[in-house]
């Protein structure tokens, strides 16, 4: 998700959520009903183009947390909103999986593009994600320059910007497993398999009402994705996450998803539409302008995507 104030009057008429290829673990559902793709968006704009296309519609609600079954294009589904944030996004997915059997998880929603060869509305399906600030902040030192703790020094693996120094998730797959330090969590090999070939069966829109973008939408499949809960709108650290990150996008959910999917041995996915330039926008952030471009954009590659799915 990428929040800005356009956005709220969108938000608030809606009702809002409180919001490695390893094999999906069973889990007692207490929603009647087959295994499921759980197909999330961070908020209602970006659900509803899902929504509006479902058959053998149902809703229940958990915990605040509307859920919508039904089939798209005659596969089951569940539809619900992560809320915006990491922690909103992991405790809904993890509420998700908790109670309904779900065998794989697709994001469908927007981003801030990051790579200066993308555009907005161009979607992008990266193989990994990272959370760019789980972080260490570090002190200044005598020098001019910055210290980290020295316990800390291993998990830092990359370039710092300023005070801030990535490092690596700490992540515990199985109780009494090892801990494993994590800095980039894998997206699926075969759903991204299946989302190549659906990229090359679409077309993107250009144009929102008599807003048209200056050239055609592209589908990106691979690369990376960066998460935070941070609306991100700065040039230089846009710069710095691309360089740095090699990242192609950032939002504020999908890479805590995608470390709730890891630790829980569930298949995953995203796709993120560009909204904005994170920064690198001419004059004025442009989400506000298309996101609901964006928006559709993510939701026709999901539709694509699902079409491509043998079960």
């Amino acid at each position: 998700m990428r929040l800005i104030l356009p956005l709220l009057a969108a938000l608030a008429s809606t009702p809002t959520a409180v919001s490695a290829a390893s094999p999906p673990v069973a889990r007692a559902a207490t929603v009647a009903g087959p295994p499921v793709t759980a197909i999330i968006s961070a908020f209602a704009p970006e659900m509803e183009l899902l929504e509006g296309q479902l058959s053998e519609r149902r809703e229940s609600r958990i915990g605040g947390v509307r859920f919508v079954q039904g089939k798209l294009d005659g596969k089951p589904v569940l539809l619900f909103l992560s809320g915006m944030s990491m922690v909103n996004a992991a405790m809904t997915t993890q509420l998700a999986l908790d109670h309904f059997a779900v065998r794989r998880i697709v994001f469908s929603g927007i981003a801030g593009g990051l790579d200066p060869a993308l555009d907005v509305g161009d979607v992008v399906v990266p193989d990994a994600w990272a959370n760019y600030l789980e972080s260490v902040f570090a002190r200044a030192d005598r020098r001019g320059g910055y210290a980290l703790p020295s316990d800390m020094e291993g998990r830092a693996p990359l370039e710092n910007w300023q005070m801030i120094f990535p490092r690596a998730a700490l992540v515990q797959t199985a109780e009494g497993g090892a801990i494993e330090a994590k800095l980039w969590f894998e997206v699926d090999p075969a759903l991204l398999a299946a989302a190549r070939d659906a990229a090359a069966k679409v077309r993107l829109e250009r144009c929102v009402e008599t807003l048209c973008l200056a050239a055609q939408p592209r589908i990106l499949v691979g690369g990376k994705g960066v998460s935070a809960s941070v609306f991100m709108d700065n040039a230089e650290y846009r710069a710095y996450l691309h360089r740095v990150f090699g990242a192609q996008a950032t939002d504020m959910e999908s890479a805590a998803v995608a470390h709730v999917a890891h630790v829980q041995g569930t298949p995953f996915i995203a796709f993120r539409s560009l909204s904005d330039l994170a920064g690198a926008d001419p004059d004025h952030n442009q989400a506000g302008t298309f996101f609901r471009l964006a928006s559709a954009n993510a939701a026709t590659v999901v539709r694509a995507f699902m079409a491509e799915l043998k079960d």
